[in-house]
């Protein structure tokens, strides 16, 4: 209770998100998520990601997903062998 109305006065003072907005680790923090959003944009385009049907996106997910789950079988029959 104490938390959320500290925190609420501190996002209402204006000040002090100005000077937030105007410091270094904010301004790299929004350079590089917008680095980030451009980069995985292009690359989407390039593998041709989107004109993607909500079907064959969820086909992809699906088998990564699965990937996934074999390879973390994988890597636990890995280490009771190692022991």
């Amino acid at each position: 209770m104490v938390l959320r109305v500290i925190l609420r006065y501190l996002a209402n003072n204006e000040q002090l998100i100005q000077r937030l907005a105007e410091s270094y680790p904010m301004r790299r923090a929004a350079q590089l998520l917008v680095s980030a959003y451009y980069r995985s944009r292009a690359v989407a385009q390039e593998q041709k990601l989107v004109e993607m049907t909500p079907e064959k996106f969820k086909r992809m997910m699906n088998a990564f997903k699965d990937n996934v789950k074999q390879e973390i079988e994988a890597a636990k029959q890995d280490l009771k062998k190692r022991k």
